[in-house]
């Protein structure tokens, strides 16, 4: 009997340290993300951000493969994004709304936000309101011509050279034309500065993040080269050259 006794408890001590150890094992985020200039952005600056503030910013992978249509399942569109896309980042450490993880945050702008308000309290990647107006309202405006307009040109550009089942010319020209004269508009803001926003020559923040990841999908889109935009090539090579960007572009890992 006390043999028994002596394996139920150690049993249930061992079950205890193994949830224990499951919990702990767990990382403040969950990522649902695929290989997308939009999960992209996310991944990026979660590595920017722990290189920063370490492992409170740790961070979990799902990887959502578009192809097999999991993003349109009711668990994700119910408990994640109802809009049925990716990426969407869940926070443990915030109560779920939705029968999620967590607080689960989509739209990249929206999560870029997200986690500088919550996870950046010495702006190193952002700008203070309170105390930078002006360039928090350069950093926005920088971040909405990116998601109103690059992002929706460039994604077009993208359907119509490699998804659409006819072949349209038209709009093969369109959107190339337009993405391009979005490049330019990025071309032109470079003019004498190194980022997007901030004092200066600027300062490498969220407004920078949250384009990048759609310039460097240029020969993707049907960009052959940006050869022509010398300033945002330049942006573009600080920006690619950075350890904590190469390691956001690595995510999701497939197979």
């Amino acid at each position: 009997m006390y043999r028994a006794s002596f394996l139920l408890t150690a049993t249930t001590r061992l079950r205890s340290i193994h949830r224990q150890m499951s919990t702990a094992a767990k990382a403040p985020f969950i990522l649902y993300t695929e290989g997308t200039p939009n999960g992209k952005k996310i991944s990026v600056y979660l590595e920017e951000l722990k290189s920063i503030y370490g492992d409170k910013v740790a961070y979990d992978v799902e990887h959502i493969a578009l192809r097999t249509g999991k993003q349109k399942e009711p668990w994700f569109i119910d408990t994640l994004n109802p809009n049925g896309k990716i990426p969407v980042l869940v926070d443990r450490n915030r109560p779920s709304t939705t029968g999620a993880e967590g607080f689960a945050v989509f739209e990249t702008a929206a999560i870029l936000l997200y986690l500088s308000q919550h996870y950046d309290p010495e702006h190193k990647l952002w700008f203070d309101l309170a105390k930078q107006p002006e360039d928090y309202s350069e950093m926005l405006q920088w971040i909405f011509f990116a998601h109103g307009g690059v992002g929706p040109m460039q994604g077009q550009l993208v359907y119509y050279n490699k998804f659409a089942p006819e072949d349209v010319p038209h709009a093969k020209k369109r959107y190339l034309e337009e993405t391009k004269r979005l490049y330019s508009v990025l071309e032109i803001r470079l003019k004498n500065r190194d980022w997007l926003a901030g004092p200066g020559t600027g300062v490498y923040s969220i407004a920078d993040i949250n384009v990048f990841p759609w310039i460097k999908g240029h020969t993707f889109s049907g960009i052959e080269s940006i050869d022509e935009f010398p300033r945002l090539k330049a942006w573009f090579d600080r920006i690619e050259a950075r350890p904590t960007v190469q390691a956001g572009l690595a995510v999701p890992k497939t197979q």
